[in-house]
């Protein structure tokens, strides 16, 4: 029988990025859900053997304006409850932890860049370890920040960001930043975030492009190893 992952996708351009070849290479079918437009009506959250969250420019407490992030977090919350594998990253991991019980609000201001991740003690025995400091640096792109949710371990940290990573069991992994992005296919979020970027003080365009090209080769391998080692710690 085909194993399955299901990613639930806020913005056309934020996808699976790196995840679609390593789940390919698993045997893995990929499916994608379009939560805002009420793609989560009649899906069963256990169904999917794996769970990814991905990522979006809204925050999880905009609930007036973006009611459906209600029961997007819900259905996150039963797939957590029955412990199945789920892979949250920025959006994704903020809503992991607000189903979790734990606070999500504005950081002390925008973390737009490529820059470096410091693993705490847990996270340098973790999946992440593939990823740590000046080696490998990671895409981040968002304004918000959660507290550590009850019961998971804090894996990695930025200045900006104190929890930048976090896990419960090996089941599921929480991801501040971006470790599917890279390459090429950021142009479109160059495109699509072009707003945020120009508020953005210290931002721009072009050097966002120059440090995917410098870090894209080295994550992209790396990023691989990282995903390969959360899927195989998760049975997958």
């Amino acid at each position: 029988m085909t194993r399955s992952a299901l990613a639930l996708i806020h913005v056309g351009f934020e996808d699976a990025g790196l995840l679609a070849p390593v789940l390919e290479e698993r045997g893995i079918a990929l499916s994608y859900v379009d939560v805002p437009m009420g793609g989560l009506k009649g899906l069963d959250p256990l169904a999917p053997d794996l769970l990814l969250v991905l990522g979006g420019p809204i925050g999880v407490y905009e609930e007036e304006d973006y009611p459906w992030l209600a029961e997007e977090t819900g259905f996150i919350k039963a797939r957590l409850a029955a412990q199945k594998p789920v892979l949250g990253i920025c959006l994704g991991a903020q809503l992991m932890a607000k189903a979790l019980g734990a606070d999500v609000r504005p950081g002390r201001r925008k973390e737009i860049g490529w820059a470096p991740i410091e693993l705490t003690a847990e996270g340098a025995g973790s999946p992440l370890s593939h990823v740590s400091g000046e080696i490998t640096p990671v895409l981040h792109w968002h304004g918000d920040i959660c507290d550590l949710p009850e019961g998971a371990v804090r894996l990695a940290s930025t200045p900006l960001c104190p929890v930048q990573a976090f896990s419960i069991g090996t089941h599921a992994l929480g991801l501040q930043f971006h470790l599917e992005a890279c390459g090429a296919p950021l142009e479109r979020w160059f495109v699509g975030h072009t707003g945020e970027i120009n508020a953005t003080e210290g931002v721009s365009v072009q050097g966002l492009r120059a440090d995917t090209a410098k870090y894209s080769p080295v994550l992209e391998r790396q990023g691989r190893l990282a995903l390969g080692a959360f899927f195989d710690g998760a049975g997958l």
